[in-house]
């Protein structure tokens, strides 16, 4: 499920760049096409962890150290339950591709889990307000998405998570909570899963990459999907970071055979088992 690492690995950089813009110019990041030769992981395991402290140091939201909501352990299962499928959304809200993707959402009555860049949600409030109206759920994907958060202090991570859970509940309004938290390249650590759930928000992995950021064709993100559906429930496609024309249409491609298959779809479990 390795994503490339060539893009993320320099986002940090480029949203710095951006910011400056935003003072000189009152432009944002998002607004204009970002040029990306690939999207990073680094971490396969983002697709395999689960609630298991065993397996991946989870602990108990009771616990002393964990007085959180939610477990700490990453949700890959479907609130649906069955053989429901999870569509999650990364990278925006961008102005040209979230009002496509709510678009083919809305063609097919589907809710998705939309996990925005604290910045990119400061910048359109407009949109993240219009996610929310449509009943989908918001994740915080963090304010830099650094693929490299799992080697950074726990201050650094505390800011990264922290703030753009702020910045996206302030563009939502009305009290709208964020739920979800998803590690950017699925950089996790026991320390941020704990933090976030402290907070009330699920860490939230995939068990499906399609592929999308690497726009391979719409065609090819489709089978990805169907070769990897028996991966587990929930499915990683993009609205921000670039050109996402595939995605929209693979999307849309996606939700169809879906439908042909008597496939629902539902939200992550929020305080449920991850598996």
């Amino acid at each position: 499920m390795a994503r490339t690492r060539t893009h993320m690995q320099g986002i940090g950089t480029r949203i710095a760049v951006a910011a400056a813009a935003v003072a000189v110019a009152g432009t944002v990041w998002g607004v204009a096409t970002i040029v990306e030769p690939g999207h990073a992981t680094n971490h396969e395991n983002a697709s395999r962890q689960t609630d298991d402290p065993a397996k991946d140091g989870a602990t108990d939201p009771q616990a002393p150290g964990n007085p959180g909501q939610v477990p700490d352990g990453i949700a890959h299962a479907s609130e649906s339950g069955g053989n429901a499928v999870n569509i999650t959304i990364d990278d925006g809200p961008d102005p040209l591709w979230t009002p496509k993707v709510l678009e083919a959402l809305k063609k097919y009555d589907v809710k998705a889990t939309f996990c925005m860049i604290g910045p990119q949600a400061k910048a359109h409030p407009d949109l993240v307000k219009r996610v929310v109206a449509e009943g989908h759920r918001l994740c915080d994907h963090t304010m830099d998405h650094n693929t490299g958060m799992d080697k950074k202090p726990r201050a650094y991570q505390e800011q990264q998570i922290l703030e753009a859970k702020k910045l996206i509940e302030e563009a939502a309004g009305g009290g709208t909570k964020v739920e979800y938290y998803r590690a950017p390249g699925g950089a996790f650590t026991p320390e941020s899963r704990a933090l976030a759930a402290a907070h009330g928000m699920r860490p939230l992995g995939w068990n499906i990459d399609s592929k999308d950021f690497s726009k391979p064709g719409s065609a090819s993100i489709l089978n990805t999907v169907k070769s990897e559906i028996g991966n587990g429930p929930t499915v990683l496609f993009h609205d921000g970071g670039g050109n996402r024309a595939q995605t929209v249409e693979a999307l849309d491609d996606v939700l169809a055979w879906l439908k042909e298959q008597g496939r629902p779809t539902g939200f992550p479990v929020i305080t449920g088992p991850s598996a």
